[in-house]
């Protein structure tokens, strides 16, 4: 039996993925000219860049069997390296290639920046938070959670406070603390050294996931539409509607704020955080400390080294840089990397609508609809996670297992 999957990012794709292999007829709808959603390729002056950094870890184990499944190699498409947190002040916290939690215990320890009591205070915390199993008693503000902990010093600066703005987009005054453990128990505290590496691309991120999703999706027989708007669907006992197709079950897709207008029982009203990646192209041979360099700025928070001197500066969540012009922009991030060299061509992507505000309490929908035949995918019905990739790809796969569980393969009578 035919089902749609509305919305070709990376939970539409996984969704997508996962019915096809399953014997069902995929059609999958997509308003933009490629795959990939929030976490694409664009061409821009004759280059090709993403319209976005994404930071992808060790544990992101979904993602990653995604990826083997259509055909991409993780192991060849990503520099694996141990986790290391480095900024321009001389902050440094690496974590060496030994077992789990040894790596942890021993890159806290070693930290040459961190004082021996404020080593102790948080050891004492992290292993206080995985006796309770990463649950927090009720939900909070990460920088209440911090100061209860007596998370006051240099790592709350250096080391927390950045980790959370970059999970969560939002920064530690508004985020969620028990979203901000989840990320902890699935990277520091978990039993796996690799879950702790962050993976660094070696190419854009077309060539991660959605144009190899794209062409396996076809060699498999699924329907791919790109540049297809879908404005309305009808939903029946039986089915589902859309023009003057029939589907067996429909999985909506796309961004939390374009849901309503397909299926207004799952309205959220969400509150937005921006993100802006400010690319400056500087002479071949420019090159970073460590390819992800905590830029500790008055805008710029991240900066990622993609190689032959391209530096791709990330600002998140809202700020003062929103009111900068693309310009100014550029030549304030030029000044924070403290480079001596000018740079040879700039461009400024702003996705005003980047991710959901983190905000403790915040309510997440389940994939569920009141419809037995219309299911949600996307970061923001994950509730275990924040807006991120991992998010996404399990909300896909979890859509598609209900939707295969109201249709049938197509070898079989419907």
């Amino acid at each position: 039996m035919r089902v749609a999957v509305i919305g070709g990012g990376w939970a539409g794709i996984a969704a997508a993925v996962d019915l096809t292999e399953a014997g069902r007829a995929v059609t999958l709808f997509e308003a933009g000219r490629v795959l990939g959603g929030r976490a694409r390729s664009v061409s821009l002056d004759g280059r090709t860049v993403d319209n976005g950094q994404h930071i992808l870890l060790g544990a992101y184990r979904d993602t990653l069997d995604l990826m083997r499944r259509v055909g991409a190699d993780p192991e060849r498409l990503f520099d694996r390296r141990p986790l290391q947190v480095v900024d321009r002040t001389g902050f440094r916290l690496r974590l060496p290639l030994l077992p789990a939690p040894l790596h942890v215990a021993w890159g806290l320890l070693s930290s040459p920046t961190v004082g021996w009591r404020e080593k102790l205070r948080t050891a004492w915390w992290m292993e206080g938070i995985k006796r309770r199993g990463f649950r927090l008693a009720e939900d909070t503000s990460v920088a209440d959670w911090l100061d209860a902990a007596g998370q006051t010093g240099v790592l709350r600066r250096h080391l927390w406070e950045p980790l959370c703005l970059a999970a969560l987009n939002t920064p530690a005054a508004h985020a969620s603390a028990q979203l901000f453990a989840n990320v902890l128990r699935d990277s520091l505290g978990s039993r796996c050294r690799a879950d702790t590496d962050l993976l660094l691309p070696r190419v854009d991120f077309g060539q991660l996931l959605p144009e190899p999703a794209d062409c396996s999706l076809r060699a498999q027989g699924a329907d791919v539409r790109l540049g297809c708007r879908v404005g309305e669907i009808v939903a029946s006992a039986d089915g589902v509607r859309i023009g003057d197709e029939s589907f067996a079950a429909v999985v909506i897709a796309t961004a939390p704020q374009h849901v309503a207008s397909l299926w207004p029982a799952a309205r959220t009203n969400y509150a937005f955080e921006p993100i802006a990646t400010i690319y400056l192209q500087f002479p071949t041979g420019t090159t970073l400390p460590f390819p992800l360099f905590h830029l500790l700025g008055q805008h710029g928070q991240w900066v990622v080294d993609r190689g032959n001197g391209l530096l791709a500066c990330v600002l998140s969540g809202h700020g003062a840089w929103e009111a900068l012009p693309d310009e100014a922009l550029a030549a304030a991030l030029h000044g924070e990397l403290g480079l001596a060299e000018p740079f040879l061509w700039h461009k400024v992507i702003r996705e005003k609508r980047a991710t959901f505000s983190a905000h403790p309490g915040l309510h997440r929908p389940d994939n569920r609809t009141t419809h037995p035949r219309v299911f949600l995918a996307g970061d923001y019905t994950w509730a275990d996670y924040p807006a991120t990739l991992e998010g996404a790809v399990r909300s896909g796969r979890r859509a598609a297992r209900d939707a295969i569980a109201v249709s049938q393969p197509i070898s079989q009578p419907a």
